[in-house]
C-alpha cells in the first residue's frame, strides 16, 4: 500500500470519508435509470429542498468549477460582467472557464480580506443601459473566503440588497460552505437564501465527499435553460446516483457538521500553537479552517518536505495552512515540533 503523509497544503488532498464511501458502495447494486432518473438522486433533490424550500431547483455537477460555471452561465449573456473579489477562485484558479464559457467580463475588486463590500464595488456599479459597456450582472463572493474569513450574514444580506436594487443577482461560491456554517453556528438556508442569495454553488468535495457538487437556484424563473446548458457545458453525469448517494450520506445524521466542525477546530489548535512562536505572523482571522502566516524563509523548505502546504505570497513569504476533516492532533503537534526545531536550529 501507497502510503502518502498528511500536509496542509489543501482540503482536496483528504481521502474520501468512510461514510461517503460506505454510501457509494451500498449505492453500486443494480440498474438505475441514468442522468438523475434515479431514487438516489431524487432523494438526495427533496434534502436540499427541505433545507432550502421546496422552490430550489438543483443541479448536481462534477465539481467546483463546474458549479460556479453553470451557476453564471445560467444567469448572463456574453455582455454581461460578473464582480468578485480578486482572491476569488473563478478569478484566479478557473483557468478562465468562466470567461470561456459566459463570454462575460469578470470585474476583481480589490480587498485584503478575501471579502467585499458594497462600498468596495460601487466604481463597477455604471453603464447601465449604455450599450458600449459590459452590463453588470452578478456579484459573486465566496464563504468561506480564499483567505479563509466567512461573511456575516449582514454583509451577505448588503450585498444581495445592493445587487437586487441594480437588478444584479448575488452567487455565492460555496466550497467551504460547510465551514461557514460551522463558524457561523448557523444553518445553511440562514446566511443564503434568507440573505437574499439568488444562487448558490454547494460544495461537499472539501468536506469528505469523493466528488460532485450542487448548483441551487432559489428562483425557478431563472432555471428554464440550465439542464441544457449544464450537458452543453459537460457537466451532466450519467451515473449521478454516486453524487446523490454521496450527499444523502453527507446529510444524514449531520455528517456534514461532523466533518467541518473537526476540520475547523483543528484550525484553531493550529492557530493556538504557531502563536508560540513570535517569529510567525498569522495574517488573517482563523475562522474556518484555514490558516495564513508569514514565516521566516529558511525553515520552508524543509516543512514543506515533511508536511507539504502551499507558498501564498512568496514575497512576504506567506504561507497557507489548511486542515480537514481527518486532519489530526498528531499531525498538528508534529508539525509545530518540526517548526520548533528548524526555528532554533
Amino acid at each position: 500500500m501507497i502510503q502518502v503523509k498528511k500536509g496542509f497544503a489543501s482540503d482536496n488532498n483528504s481521502g474520501v470519508h468512510p461514510g461517503i464511501l460506505k454510501a457509494m458502495e451500498d449505492a453500486n447494486h443494480g440498474h438505475v435509470v441514468g442522468y438523475g432518473n434515479d431514487i438516489y438522486t431524487q432523494k438526495a433533490i427533496s434534502i436540499f429542498k427541505e433545507k432550502f424550500g421546496n422552490e430550489t431547483e438543483v443541479f448536481f455537477v462534477f465539481n467546483g468549477t463546474g458549479a460556479n460555471v453553470l451557476a453564471l452561465s445560467t444567469v448572463t449573456h456574453s455582455f454581461n460582467s460578473v464582480i468578485c473579489a480578486e482572491t476569488a477562485h473563478i478569478q484566479e484558479d478557473e483557468c478562465g472557464a468562466p470567461e470561456k464559457f459566459t463570454g462575460c467580463k469578470l470585474l476583481p475588486v480589490e480587498t485584503l480580506n478575501g471579502k467585499i463590500t458594497p462600498e468596495a464595488i460601487q466604481h463597477h456599479l455604471k453603464g447601465f443601459g449604455f450599450e458600449h459597456h459590459s452590463q453588470p450582472r452578478v456579484i459573486s463572493i465566496s464563504q468561506v473566503t480564499e483567505m479563509g474569513t466567512v461573511y456575516q450574514p449582514e454583509e451577505i444580506n448588503a450585498l444581495a440588497n445592493l445587487a437586487h436594487k441594480n437588478n444584479m443577482l448575488l452567487h455565492i461560491d460555496g466550497a467551504r460552505i460547510a465551514n461557514a456554517a460551522v463558524a457561523l453556528n448557523l444553518d445553511f438556508k440562514a446566511f443564503t437564501k434568507d440573505c437574499g442569495v439568488d444562487i448558490l454553488s454547494f460544495g461537499g468535495t472539501k468536506n469528505g465527499m469523493m466528488m460532485g457538487e450542487a448548483v441551487l437556484f432559489f428562483n425557478s424563473e431563472l432555471t428554464s435553460l440550465t439542464k441544457y446548458i449544464r450537458k452543453q457545458s459537460m457537466q451532466l453525469y450519467s451515473k449521478m446516483r454516486f453524487v446523490g448517494a454521496q450527499f444523502i450520506a453527507y446529510f444524514e445524521n449531520d455528517l456534514w457538521k461532523e466533518t467541518a466542525t473537526h476540520a475547523n477546530k483543528m484550525a484553531k489548535l493550529l492557530e493556538s500553537e504557531i502563536a508560540k512562536f513570535p517569529e510567525i505572523k498569522i495574517t488573517q482571522p482563523v475562522n474556518a479552517n484555514g490558516i495564513f502566516a508569514i514565516v521566516p524563509r529558511k525553515i520552508i523548505g524543509p516543512l514543506q518536505e515533511r508536511f507539504f502546504f502551499y507558498i501564498w505570497n512568496d514575497t512576504a513569504p506567506e504561507v497557507r495552512w489548511m486542515t480537514s476533516f481527518d486532519t489530526t492532533e498528531e499531525d498538528i503537534f508534529e508539525f509545530t515540533a518540526l517548526i520548533k526545531e528548524l526555528i532554533n536550529k
